[in-house]
């Protein structure tokens, strides 16, 4: 009987072939049984599925434990790739362990945090990484990367690149144990009272997300649709010209855009196709309210991207992986 597969824009998604392992070898011994194509999943926070029968496999770890080590000031946390990413940042703040309190409430698992380097407030889960372990499909052996071999960049990762080659198996994450906070990040260090703990870090985030952001248990979402582009410093120097209030932030290869905001100035925040709609409290979130098809997601997600082309030049990049 087809399995339903999870995911948070709420569409249907059905595998014949749905695997479940803990382990290397358990992977191993699905693998060899598997039709092709293979795909990996955490908790569907960055999937859209195209239709309703996924061909091939569907694989999706349930290793949810955890071991730490301490070091001189550190400590190192290794994490199967299939506890859920906001259990992780509880656990770093209930245990006093400092880096992930600004990465609270994202959806999704371990694994998959590793291979997308999710990122908020001025946080990136790359940044927190000492090594992954994972299981190269192709060679057919456990393997680990260690952070100068992951490739870590904004929403984009050697795993990620390499199409479905590795299956993340553990995650390894050195966390300071030095009271230390990044909150220079929008309004962060404005809302939280007193002197900052994390546990008051981590509840501003939680609150702040939650005031922006949509609970996909309510309102089907993937969350951020798109990336923020990165423009060169020529092409920005022309668009600050013409929109000096632009948002934009430093990075490599030149500028960080806001993609949300493009989508705003755009006139995209009132479009809608279908049950398919931009999120009225934040542009940069494309919203299932009812009974949206992948369809409508998708032509949704190509006339934002066309209009804000024509309006700015710049092309978005969805984040959400299509399958």
């Amino acid at each position: 009987m087809p399995v339903r597969i999870p995911n948070t824009l709420g569409l249907d998604a059905f595998a014949d072939n749905y695997y479940e392992y803990a382990d290397a070898g358990q992977l191993a011994a699905c693998l060899a049984a598997a039709p092709k194509p293979w795909l990996p999943v955490g908790g569907g926070s960055n999937l859209l599925f195209s239709k309703p029968a996924v061909e091939g496999s569907v694989f999706h770890c349930t290793d949810t434990s955890w071991e730490a080590s301490r070091g001189n000031g550190y400590v190192r946390v290794r994490v199967g790739a299939g506890m859920r990413w906001d259990d992780f940042v509880k656990l770093c703040v209930d245990n006093e362990w400092y880096g992930a309190e600004n990465l609270s409430l994202i959806p999704g698992d371990v694994g998959a945090a590793a291979v997308q380097n999710i990122g908020a407030y001025g946080a990136e889960a790359g940044s927190l990484v000492s090594s992954v372990e994972v299981y190269d499909t192709v060679e057919g052996l456990p393997r680990v990367f260690f952070p100068d071999e992951c490739e870590y960049a904004y929403r984009s990762s050697i795993f990620k690149k390499s199409g479905k080659r590795y299956f993340v198996l553990k995650v390894v994450f050195k966390l300071s144990l030095i009271p230390s906070f990044s909150l220079n990040y929008g309004n962060l260090a404005g809302s939280i009272e007193g002197e900052p703990t994390l546990q008051k870090v981590r509840d501003a985030v939680i609150a702040t997300r939650q005031a922006k952001l949509p609970d996909p248990e309510v309102i089907g979402s993937a969350g951020s649709f798109f990336m923020n582009p990165v423009v060169s410093e020529e092409t920005f120097a022309a668009l600050q010209a013409r929109y000096p209030d632009m948002p934009h932030y430093p990075a490599a290869g030149g500028v960080k855009l806001s993609a949300g905001w493009l989508i705003d100035r755009s006139g995209c925040k009132s479009m809608t196709v279908g049950d398919a709609g931009v999120y009225e409290k934040h542009a940069l979130i494309l919203v299932n309210r009812g009974h949206a098809t992948a369809a409508d997601i998708i032509r949704l997600a190509e006339d934002i991207t066309a209009k804000v082309e024509s309006v700015f030049g710049v092309r978005l990049q969805p984040e959400v992986e299509t399958v």
